[in-house]
């Protein structure tokens, strides 16, 4: 083989080795390999400079420094997207469609999340990367080419992608997408501009904008950007029918598509994927606003057109703005009934959609360091649901010097024994059973609607009734009488009579109920259901082998370890047998099980706060009894259950004609 040959065949094999490694996330050779791949390309290059191609792997950083950078046109307008932020107005978006289009058939819609970075158009001639431009004023941006060649992931040549999948590649193409900057990536810059004493980057898009904008193109390729891909300018003459197989294109040619890209094949499909997203949010490694829907369909951006400003055809579900700027005062440590220890941010008071927040989780040691967050920082704070506020990013532009790292404590901070961070996990435990933070946390779930929930048997009374020594494992809850009560301060006669009879009336729960009070590690309402429905009675499950569990369909090893773990302590024994001597009688799956076929095959909405249950248990119930759970009232809806302080999905329902049914009406047909 010629040293030309070898040289291209290098080029080709490196090319092929950053696919796999930026864009599959897949390595097919070791970094040593790599490297050595790359110095010979470099050493055949040196020897002939001649030979040197613009899509060489060596020529992905230039060693120009420029001066200024030079307009680049774009040959189509980048325009930006309208945007929505309810239900209501992504429904109104379709209808808009559908009045322009005069059409009632099925539109579906790629979906996408919207991502925060800076918007960059390719330009591809004869299937090499030959420019690059910002989205500048829509028609003229910045030339950043050499700064783009840069990122790995970005492919400066698609030739071989194109012959791999037998591609005609036009003479020449323009690929859109969003440069970002990986929060972890963010985070190690600030923290190398911190020690030099640098300004810090305010977030990830700014420090993307800025890394992107370098004069010196080395600067650029320090900073670990990354980039995904989502339109074709000029898709009229390769003929395609949908977005979708645009997307498949821009895929097969190298090309990063986001993974969480979907066809939403309704507008109620769209909803359900942009609240799906929104709760996958803080968990995700790069920083997202919102989704993004455009018609799949080709032909109707035809028939729809665009504003001087966005494609009518497309639109930016922005996520709802529940979301503020506060300081953090201080990190404390909770201690939960497993002995999980979870800081948390004590704040700055904040309102939030009407809530005043003083709090927010950090979940767990990693997320903080993750996060770069402490003591003394700004950040972001959101706010979903009746869910604790968690802390989205900080802006480190207002970082005071006085900012204090956080370090987890090596002992409980409640009982003052020894903790560890538990093998393979995040998170650290107290590993003392008889911790009074786990023994109290335990109580309050025991009492809680995830577990037997008895009215009026609140946190407020297991905290005083704990400390008065009233009651020290859940067996002594039924043990109360009126007597022990009637000197404490704030509980009147009926009050006491009111807690006692609520008691006597919890000595009869279901057994799924009664083995999820317990609070065995991972055992919710899910999995004890099914152990209420597989083993029917109390005793079996409390003999139950890990080899018994674990052939339960979704129980797995660790579930399956801890039920097995929890009732080989006999303390945990002793307590169960004091409650069935107080009178506390689970009924079993058998007796218990009524006739569900009245959900079976239904399509349930749910709306408005439940006091029985919570959202997620309440679907999980009607799931199991065959119902189907949507989020969206449709002319297909057969139910709509309805809480306290319902949205507009009761006026949506009533309009259709959709039945309502109450959380009393519910129980009754379920004979809870």
């Amino acid at each position: 083989m010629s040293e030309k040959e070898r040289m291209k065949e290098l080029i080709k094999l490196i090319q092929d080795c950053d696919y796999h490694y930026y864009i599959l996330d897949d390595p097919v050779v070791s970094d040593l390999e790599y490297d050595r791949f790359f110095q010979e390309l470099k050493a055949i290059e040196d020897k002939n400079p001649s030979w040197i191609r613009s899509d060489s792997p060596t020529q992905r950083i230039s060693r120009a420094v420029m001066d200024k950078f030079e307009p680049l046109a774009h040959l189509s307008p980048m325009l930006s997207l309208d945007n929505v932020f309810s239900e209501e107005e992504l429904y109104a978006f379709e209808q808009r469609i559908r009045k322009t289009l005069s059409t009632n058939d099925a539109l579906v819609y790629t979906a996408e999340p919207k991502l925060d970075g800076l918007s960059i158009e390719l330009i591809y001639d004869d299937g090499v990367l030959s420019g690059a431009a910002t989205r500048g004023d829509g028609h003229i941006g910045e030339n950043v080419t050499q700064n783009i060649r840069s990122i790995r992931s970005i492919p400066l040549s698609v030739t071989t992608m194109a012959n791999k999948h037998q591609i005609q590649l036009p003479p020449s193409f323009r690929v859109r997408g969003e440069v970002i900057m990986l929060i972890p990536d963010f985070i190690a810059l600030n923290l190398k501009r911190e020690k030099a004493g640098e300004p810090l980057f305010a977030n990830p898009r700014n420090a993307a904008a800025g890394s992107l904008r370098q004069l010196n193109p080395a600067i650029t390729a320090e900073r670990r950007l990354n980039a995904f891909f989502y339109f074709l300018s000029d898709y009229a003459p390769l003929q395609f029918k949908s977005q979708w197989q645009i997307l498949d294109f821009l895929r097969k040619l190298g090309f990063m598509i986001h993974p969480l890209t979907a066809l939403a094949k309704t507008s109620e499909e769209a909803l359900e994927y942009h609240q799906n997203l929104e709760a996958l949010r803080s968990e995700l490694p790069y920083e997202i606003d919102g989704s993004v829907f455009k018609l799949n369909q080709i032909e109707y951006w035809e028939k729809l057109g665009q504003t001087s400003r966005s494609p009518r055809w497309a639109i930016a579900f922005k996520f709802q703005a529940h979301t503020e700027e506060t300081q953090i005062i201080n990190i404390e440590i909770n201690v939960g009934r497993t002995g999980i220890l979870t800081p948390t941010a004590v704040l700055k008071p904040v309102k939030i959609s009407g809530v005043i927040v003083q709090h927010a989780t950090l979940h767990n040691e990693d997320e903080i360091m993750r996060k770069d967050i402490r003591i003394g920082d700004t950040v972001l704070i959101q706010r979903a649901g009746d869910v604790i506020p968690d802390i989205l990013s900080v802006n480190f532009a207002k970082r005071p010097e006085s900012a204090k790292a956080f370090e987890m404590p090596r002992i409980c901070p409640v009982c003052q024994m020894p903790v560890e961070r538990i093998r393979g996990q995040a998170y650290t435990k107290c590993l003392n059973l008889d911790c009074p933070a786990r023994l109290k946390e335990s109580l309050k779930h025991f009492v809680s609607k995830a577990g037997l929930d008895i009215p009026g048997l609140g946190e407020k009374w297991i905290e005083k009734f704990f400390d008065l020594g009233l009651i020290q494992s859940s067996a002594d809850i039924f043990a109360l009488k009126s007597q022990d009560l009637e000197s404490l301060p704030g509980l009147k006669d009926k009050s006491i009579q009111n807690l006692i009879q609520a008691i006597e009336n919890a000595k009869n729960p279901p057994l799924w109920r009664f083995i999820a009070a317990l609070g065995i590690d991972g055992v919710g309402e899910v999995t004890s259901r099914l152990l209420a429905r597989n083993f029917c009675t109390l005793d079996p499950i409390i003999n139950a082998s890990i080899d018994q569990l674990e052939a339960i369909n979704q129980i797995g090893p660790e579930t399956a370890y801890n039920i097995v773990s929890f009732f080989h302590l006999e303390k945990n024994i002793q307590m169960i047998q004091k409650m069935l001597q107080y009178g506390l009688t689970p009924i079993s799956e058998i007796a218990s099980k009524s006739e569900a076929s009245f959900f079976s095959g239904k399509s349930i909405v749910v709306t408005g706060t439940l006091k029985h249950f919570s959202r997620e248990s309440i679907e999980d119930v009607l799931r199991q009894m065959g119902a189907k759970v949507s989020s969206s009232v449709t002319s297909k809806t057969s139910f709509v259950l309805v809480g306290e302080k319902p949205g507009s999905k009761v006026d949506k329902a009533k309009s259709l004609g959709v039945p309502l049914i109450s959380e009393e009406e519910f129980m009754e047909q379920i004979k809870l």
